[in-house]
């Protein structure tokens, strides 16, 4: 019967129950675990005419390919039908990873090429598999001539695709610019962008362009925005934010009350940060991470420990993070035999992973500050991987610091070695040699200073004054 409002009848679902065989397939592809039992699924599927016109058999296939990491079935399977639907073409877009071995352009020309067209969602799930402007700008082209370029979800998909691919955000900007009315995901967007490339005072100028704009921010908005005023040191602007929050009664979960306690530790606002963390009901190890972290920005590295003890006695197991702070604190605390213990018992591999560079940065660190430098070479040495300029940089400043020419040269010579062009080295070398007399030695190392760049160097050695053009003469 007629709804009295004139409205056609309620849908009802179907309540006709699937063919037996594609029930069985369905269960068969839904509880698959093997790759190798993908092949023979694909070719009962092919055998079975029912189950090849079946939408929800060749969709869950193509779901259960992605699932087990093996889409050669899925690709041979989606090549033998004769006109798939657009539901069976979004599935196999789903079932790539995010970035696929092999674009997915040919296969879009190919459904394309067989008079299927795509719908609102099938843009969207092509995009999260591109990593190229060249593509992206393939499929903008497509979206515009699909008639979906005005179409909300397809226009914030490509906006997220242009701020993750391109490394100056130009394209995205302006696409940004050119959206009537941008809503609060491409707001958010766009300051995660600036965030994530380093530029947080144009998120933060963005986020306010927002507020003027008249569009509420989401807690995903606020998280991205925390983590610029972090960067920025812009405590004003996060207090403000705080306030927001509270006003907005929003809870405190684990994601926003993380991004406020960095925020506050970044800042310098330590006392707020361990406040907003007693309020937190639930916590994860990047909560505890600020926390820690946020004392040892403070050089504090007493409390730096206490909470880092006190995050293991509640239960919470450490990760590369949280061990950097804690080595960051011990190097500007001077807790040298503290470091030593924590470094050595992530050696062994009591913390569930090897030491990474940044660990082996900290230690030389630590190391070469307290003055213990034949420790500090050795540990250098030690790395399972190839020492970096940075590495030992820390070093040649511990020697620099305890006057230890000998020390020093050898580090040099290996700063050398690794940047041959850095100029820096060659100047830092002509010193030491200076500095002790071997004036031969020093002008030797002068001289490259030459090749690499040819403008003036004023060069002090042994608190003499020497200039050099296109020649050096009468060093000494």
């Amino acid at each position: 019967m007629a709804d009295p409002a004139g409205l056609p009848p309620r849908l009802r679902p179907s309540t006709a129950p699937p063919p037996p065989a594609v029930t069985r397939a369905l269960h068969a592809i839904n509880t698959c675990t093997s790759a190798a039992a993908l092949a023979p699924l694909r070719v009962h599927i092919l055998q079975e005419p029912a189950l090849l016109r079946s939408t929800a058999v060749v969709s869950a296939f193509f779901l259960s390919c992605g699932r087990l990491r093996s889409l050669d079935p899925a690709l041979v399977l989606f090549a033998s039908l004769p006109r798939p639907h657009v539901f069976v073409f979004n599935s196999l877009l789903r079932s790539l990873p995010p970035a696929p071995a092999c674009s997915p352009l040919p296969l879009f020309r190919h459904f394309f090429g067989l008079g299927v067209r795509p719908n609102r969602y099938t843009f969207p799930l092509m995009l999260t598999s591109l990593s190229s402007l060249c593509e992206l700008s393939v499929v903008h082209s497509q979206v515009a001539k699909s008639g979906f370029a005005r179409d909300l979800h397809v226009r914030n998909a490509l906006l997220a695709r242009y701020a993750a691919c391109d490394p100056g955000l130009g394209h995205a900007e302006q696409l940004f610019d050119e959206m009537p009315s941008p809503d609060v995901v491409a707001w958010t967007t766009m300051i995660t962008a600036y965030r994530n490339h380093g530029r947080s005072f144009h998120a933060l100028a963005t986020f306010r362009r927002m507020f003027a704009a008249s569009v509420a921010p989401n807690r995903v908005t606020m998280v991205s925005t925390l983590g610029a005023c972090a960067a920025h040191g812009a405590a004003d602007t996060g207090i403000w934010i705080h306030q927001y929050v509270q006003k907005q009664g929003w809870e405190l979960d684990v994601v926003l009350g993380t991004a406020l306690v960095d925020m506050y530790g970044k800042c310098g606002h330590v006392v707020e940060g361990v406040r907003v963390f007693s309020e937190m009901t639930e916590r994860n190890v990047c909560t505890w991470n600020s926390i820690i972290g946020a004392f040892a920005l403070e050089q504090d590295g007493e409390m730096a420990l206490r909470w880092f003890y006190r995050m293991k006695a509640d239960g919470v197991r450490p990760d590369a993070v949280t061990l950097i702070c804690v080595l960051y604190a011990c190097t500007h605390a001077g807790l040298v035999d503290i470091g030593r213990k924590i470094f050595n018992l992530i050696v062994q591999g009591e913390y569930g992973f090897q030491p990474g560079i940044k660990h082996f940065g900290c230690m030389v660190d630590l190391l070469s500050r307290s003055g213990h430098l034949d420790d500090a070479f050795r540990v250098v040495e030690a790395m399972p991987s190839q020492p970096n300029a940075v590495i030992w940089g820390l070093l040649l400043q511990g020697c620099k610091a305890r006057g230890d020419t000998v020390l020093s040269e050898d580090v040099t010579m290996r700063l050398v070695e690794l940047e041959p062009e850095n100029a820096s080295h060659y100047v830092t070398l002509a010193n030491l040699y200076a500095e002790t007399g071997r004036w031969l030695e020093a002008e030797k190392f002068v001289f490259p200073l030459l090749g690499l760049q040819q403008q003036f160097y004023s060069i002090t050695l042994a608190g003499r004054f020497y200039s050099t053009v296109h020649d050096i003469d009468g060093l000494g």
